[in-house]
């Protein structure tokens, strides 16, 4: 692996490792380019690089120590690091400037100057130097903790969508399966082993598909239609003729994306609260059309619609009376859509009950979970 990848794709600091070599080796390699310009610029000779050099080289291995030593410290209390940082960079300042003065009298034995002039004039050059690179050492480190912390509260933000959204689609099951099973339960008491096994495969079915999906996982439109006629063929075998579902889906939103068996609390209310209590039942009818950039789902039925007891009596809409499904959808469009959802309620002027969703129009393939892109 080159230790120099700066045509990487990923971050430059995915790998910390790497980024801080390539940043110590190009940052000294500056210093003593600068250095080196200056020097030359003012009239001295060649020989001149030599000291640089070695001041550079020796530069680079104090800052490796001190790297080894902030490292271990950087953790630690704020008092306790800063003061014992500060020693550390005191202390190989007067080092790195005793050696520049030694070299440089070893250079030019027959200098004027004496070395405590020399070491004097190399103890300024070299604390700015690493009082730089500590700044730098400091602020680079702060900055990647800060980013760590930025991206762990971001999965731990996701991991709780997806734990609520987990958790929203669980209500949903149970207590479809116990009516379910309720009914199978009511028919082998009948003897009616026939409609039992139909409706235990299809149970069977409609399990399959929900088991195979994730609980916070997407699907298309159409998925989700296929799905909510396996449920209507159980819903059927118990309420026969009195159940009459109708869907109207237009092909353009077949492919758009929603979180998996959101219709089907809205249809097992329509059957409680329309089919179960009127003799001749009632048709419950499903469209889904392209309202501009959304996708409008209507879920409507031809029942009594609701009284004044599983109504609010300010709004008109239905309360938690009606279950905990239209609840579960309010809080399972939110997590999915964030504030890009329309979620509407209402009971019609001849009767029957309506609710009405609306969300972004995203194809197979582009999933959106809040209003973040993943």
């Amino acid at each position: 692996m080159p230790l120099f990848r700066l045509s990487s794709p990923g971050p430059f600091f995915d790998n910390k490792v790497r980024a801080f070599w390539n940043l110590q080796i190009l940052g000294w390699a500056a210093w003593l380019g600068l250095r080196g310009v200056s020097g030359l610029a003012n009239g001295q000779p060649l020989t001149f690089l030599v000291p640089q050099t070695i001041s550079a080289i020796t530069g680079f291995s104090l800052s490796l120590i001190l790297a080894v030593c902030y490292r271990a410290l950087i953790s630690r209390r704020p008092l306790l690091m800063w003061g014992v940082s500060f020693g550390l960079s005191g202390i190989a300042t007067a080092l790195w400037a005793f050696i520049d003065a030694w070299v440089a009298q070893i250079q030019n034995p027959n200098s004027e100057a004496g070395f405590t002039s020399l070491l004097l004039g190399a103890v300024y050059i070299d604390a700015t130097s690493l009082a730089a690179w500590s700044a730098l050492y400091f602020a680079i480190n702060y900055f990647l903790q800060l980013e760590e912390q930025n991206d762990r509260v971001i999965r731990l933000e996701a991991q709780a969508a997806s734990a609520q959204l987990a958790m929203l689609r669980y209500q949903l099951n149970p207590h479809f399966l116990f009516n379910t099973l309720n009914s199978i339960s009511t028919l082998v008491l009948l003897k009616q082993t026939e409609p039992a096994n139909a409706m235990l495969s299809r149970l069977s079915a409609f399990l399959r598909y929900t088991l195979a999906n994730e609980p916070t996982a997407q699907v298309t439109l159409a998925q989700e239609i296929e799905t909510l006629k396996l449920y209507l063929d159980i819903e059927k075998m118990r309420f026969e003729e009195r159940l009459r579902p109708h869907f109207a889906i237009d092909p353009v939103v077949a492919r758009a994306r929603l979180p998996s068996l959101l219709l089907q609390p809205l249809v097992e209310n329509a059957i409680k609260y329309a089919v179960t209590p009127q003799e001749d039942g009632a048709d419950i009818t499903i469209s889904a059309q392209l309202a501009g950039q959304n996708v409008r789902i209507t879920v409507s039925d031809t029942g009594a619609g609701l009284s004044a007891d599983r109504a609010d009596p300010t709004t008109g809409l239905a309360t938690e009376s009606t279950g905990v499904g239209l609840a579960n959808i309010r809080d399972r469009l939110a997590q999915a859509f964030g504030d890009q959802h329309r979620f509407d309620a209402q009971r019609g002027a001849d009767g029957g009950f309506t609710v009405i969703i609306e969300f972004p129009f995203q194809p197979d393939g582009q999933m959106t979970i809040g209003t973040e892109r993943t």
